[in-house]
């Protein structure tokens, strides 16, 4: 068995988070998106979700801007539409994978910048995806346990998907393949 290529191993593992992390907030209910967080009246699912892309967007612009990565456009946590919300997913999940790109280029190492001035997150790859994937499953269960506060559990296909790590089998496979069952719930 020959050993796991890092660049890409990393870059897959953040493919699959931004995957996990889009997945869930195309399957919020729509009653949940405009939910207010229990006990935090101007907290809202809508903003948790929004709140992921905009700490995406200033990462970016803190590690990235000085070595050439664009920063996407921030969102209006208040007003963003979920459909609007995915596409700036995307568009600030490359602008990680870029700056992971970034890192594994350069040895293994973010290139320090000038606007890196929070010296608590070691610059290393595997730090920071690991940051980054443990700030978006820290948000991803708020969502998920907002919905079950306010009585509405998530559909089981949406919090199983929170589990499913692997590539998502093709369509014409989907039928034939367990979904693994997990109590995300």
């Amino acid at each position: 068995m020959s050993d796991p290529d890092l660049h890409e191993t990393i870059l897959a593992a953040w493919r699959t988070n931004n995957r996990i992390t889009t997945g869930l907030i195309q399957h919020v209910p729509d009653h949940l998106w405009e939910a207010s967080v229990p006990g935090i009246g101007r907290r809202t699912v809508r903003t948790i979700a929004a709140h992921l892309h905009n700490a995406r967007s200033r990462w970016i612009k803190t590690l990235g801007a000085e070595h050439g990565i664009a920063r996407p456009p921030l969102v209006d946590l208040w007003a963003v539409s979920r459909r609007d919300l995915v596409s700036a997913l995307k568009r600030s999940g490359s602008g990680i994978e870029s700056l992971l790109a970034l890192g594994l280029a350069n040895g293994g190492r973010v290139p320090p910048s000038k606007g890196y001035v929070w010296q608590n997150l070691p610059l290393d790859v595997g730090h920071v995806l690991t940051y980054f994937v443990a700030h978006e499953a820290h948000h991803r269960g708020q969502i998920v346990m907002i919905a079950r506060q306010l009585g509405q559990r998530l559909p089981q296909p949406v919090t199983n998907g929170l589990w499913w790590w692997k590539p998502a089998p093709s369509r014409s496979r989907r039928s034939s393949v367990r979904v693994h069952s997990h109590s995300a719930d």
